[in-house]
């Protein structure tokens, strides 16, 4: 198990949070299961940015983005050179701080929170 903080959030957890982690799981898979919901609007198939996290502390653990995630990355809305979206990255061993941006470019999302 490895353990991630995830930094407040107005809407999806306020006081922020610190879960544990399967290592392997994706880092969007970790957070829900931990129960913050994060976005996911193409049920994490990197066809989309909804799942776009800012990986604070642990950035190097995740692994290579690919060509293809870099490209998606491009067109989030917060993009930071620590961008990920949460459905490419894989959890390690080494413990993670996130962000979640207060938006995203999810143009069919339902339940807003304006």
């Amino acid at each position: 198990m490895t353990r991630i903080i995830v930094l407040p959030h107005a809407d999806l957890c306020p006081q922020g949070a610190v879960i544990d982690a399967e290592i392997g799981a994706s880092l969007c898979d970790a957070l829900l299961a931990g129960g913050i919901e994060i976005e996911h609007a193409c049920e994490q198939s990197c066809a989309c940015t909804t799942c776009h996290v800012i990986v604070r502390e642990g950035f190097d653990a995740l692994g290579e983005v690919s060509e293809h995630e870099e490209d998606l990355l491009d067109r989030a809305w917060g993009l930071t050179a620590n961008s990920r979206l949460s459905c490419q990255a894989s959890v390690t061993d080494t413990p993670l701080i996130i962000e979640i941006p207060r938006y995203t470019l999810n143009l069919a999302r339902e339940n807003t929170h304006e």
